[in-house]
């Protein structure tokens, strides 16, 4: 079994303009066209038996209509979603509460398109609330490529708001981009070892000697395959993981930890 963690797909009205303003904002390619759709197609082509969808809310208003799809779509046809929450939302237990009772598995944050940083006191109630219901925060980290000159979620960003938030959070954390966007080095000082998941999103090729160092300090057993669809191919990136660990590590890696995460989703 393949489970790529993080994905993005956009609704079929906005996708092109989306992903055109993306691409020219973070000087990036994508490599399909972003729709539900086309990632269906690349999964069946790249034998990815189920692909995790992570909306992005960047305004507090979205935030209901967005986990509205996502509980709805949730399941179907290999796509499981997480819900979205935003730290302006005025009532933070109420939108978790909700994305409990939807059956997903937890909420995408991205402090860079949400123009918060990761360890302030908004995205504390955040990580407090949702650990408190047993629900995963995924969170953007390292530099984003749109926001180059304003980094929102350091490594020390992320070990601050680990020693505030305290043990419920262990395990419950999941660092997109192994940890830290084009940070790998501080990350090997500061987070490698840490309570946290990390996922393979968008830097399996562009360092690799540095993710194998990354994943053999971290521990395989924390690790989720993630490709951040549209901006990487799921078929080479499943190729690539598979050519840097051993096939023990690659089972982890590939699905049996995703596994242990979506435990209560429908697969």
């Amino acid at each position: 079994m393949i489970i790529d963690f993080h994905t993005h797909a956009f609704p079929d009205s906005i996708a092109e303009k989306a992903i055109a303003g993306l691409a020219k904002s973070g000087n990036i390619t994508p490599r399909r066209q972003g729709t539900l759709d086309s990632l269906k197609q690349s999964m069946k082509k790249s034998n990815v038996d189920y692909s995790v969808v992570l909306p992005v809310a960047t305004t507090a208003a979205q935030v209901d209509s967005i986990n509205h799809v996502a509980a709805k779509l949730n399941g179907k046809e290999g796509i499981i979603y997480a819900g979205a929450v935003h730290p302006d939302c005025d009532d933070i237990d109420g939108v978790l509460d909700s994305v409990l009772n939807s059956g997903l598995f937890g909420v995408k944050v991205h402090p860079d398109f949400q123009d918060a940083y990761f360890d302030d006191e908004r995205y504390l109630k955040i990580l407090n609330s949702a650990a408190d219901r047993g629900l995963y925060v995924i969170t953007h980290a390292g530099i984003d490529v749109s926001f180059r000159d304003n980094v929102h979620c350091t490594p020390d960003m992320i070990l601050n708001a680990l020693n505030k938030v305290g043990p419920k959070l262990n395990d419950k954390l999941i660092l997109a981009h192994m940890g830290s966007y084009e940070m790998a080095d501080r990350v090997l000082e500061k987070l490698a070892g840490k309570p946290v998941y990390m996922d393979t999103s968008a830097v399996l090729d562009l360092y690799p000697e540095k993710c194998v160092h990354i994943i053999k300090k971290h521990g395989a057993d924390r690790i989720l395959f993630a490709t951040d669809s549209p901006w990487a191919d799921q078929k080479e990136y499943v190729d690539l993981l598979k050519s840097m660990v051993s096939s023990e590590d690659a089972e982890l890696i590939l699905s049996k930890n995703a596994l242990k995460i979506l435990t209560h989703q429908p697969l």
